[in-house]
């Protein structure tokens, strides 16, 4: 089943892709390029023209191992992107952990709070998304960056990560958040052992998330996990920055799967891979057109 449309966002009737824009000096895959403000915005305009349906603006790297910067600093950091962006009526999410900076970003226009920490970081942030209607997107979390690794530690890491997120989905209704605002991240590279192939685990079972009945958000690109599976023979791990292509198969696997929307660095070729996703889609057989052993009527 294709994830149904999110209220206030795009709905072109295929996967979503949402590029990203990190105005910060150090996340892992392009730190320090769009610090500036200015550089920021008309980053955020080119993947607009790139094809991305929703620019998410971030102004603290959640990258493992990295240091939380002051609430100050992250406003300082996104709400002028965030404005400027919107001026420009780009549907623009922030990314955040902090409920002030998400009711900040809204007052000036953004229409998504991405949470990687689905409400565990800052209590207050289910109330703020409440209060504001808009969609949350709430994603498995087990800790801050600087010590999330120690956490990856699991028997099935499907159903525990399902259940977990299922908890906070629990959590975040209880504190007012309406069920159709809600959109799943089963959180790649966080709290994820890439050794132990959690992260391929949770790929290759996505539809234990579709089929929970929210919209899903999948976020794969320029993860570690892709820099080990493209390592060369010695163990030389790619760059960041070398595994684009890898990020735009998972897009058309996921995509074809059914997740709503794909976060992505590299837009113009996600955009490709999630329209030849939505074609192949289109031409399976429906329901009707199938037989009831499920072959093709001839």
């Amino acid at each position: 089943m294709t994830s149904a449309a999110v209220p206030g966002l795009p709905a072109p009737g295929r996967c979503l892709v949402m590029g990203v824009v990190n105005v910060t000096p150090d996340s892992f895959s392009d730190g320090g390029a769009w610090f500036d403000a200015e550089k920021a915005v008309q980053h955020g305009l080119d993947l607009v023209a790139e094809g991305a349906d929703i620019v998410d603006v971030g102004g603290e790297s959640t990258r493992p191992g990295a240091q939380r910067v002051s609430q100050d600093e992250e406003l300082r950091r996104v709400i002028p992107v965030i404005e400027a962006l919107t001026a420009e009526n780009v549907p623009v999410s922030v990314d955040t952990m902090r409920a002030d900076v998400a009711e900040a970003a809204v007052g000036v226009g953004a229409r998504l709070v991405n949470d990687v920490s689905g409400g565990l970081a800052d209590p207050d942030m289910p109330r703020v998304v409440a209060a504001a209607g808009i969609p949350y997107v709430v994603m498995h979390w087990r800790g801050h960056s600087h010590d999330m690794q120690t956490r990856a530690i699991y028997e099935d890491v499907v159903r525990e990560v399902r259940d977990e997120l299922l908890r906070r989905v629990d959590a975040v209704l209880g504190e007012g958040v309406d069920p159709s605002m809600i959109v799943l991240d089963p959180g790649l590279g966080f709290a994820k052992n890439p050794e132990k192939g959690h992260n391929w685990s949770l790929l290759a079972h996505l539809d234990a998330f579709t089929g929970l009945g929210y919209p899903v958000l999948v976020g794969a690109s320029r993860k570690g996990f892709l820099t080990r599976l493209l390592a060369d023979p010695d163990g030389m791990r790619r760059p960041f920055t070398d595994c684009d292509d890898a990020t735009v198969a998972i897009t058309s696997l996921v995509a074809y799967t059914g997740a709503w929307c794909v976060r992505v660095h590299r837009v113009r070729p996600n955009a490709d891979a999630v329209r030849v996703a939505a074609a192949m889609r289109a031409a399976r057989p429906s329901s009707d057109d199938t037989s009831d052993n499920g072959e093709p009527r001839l």
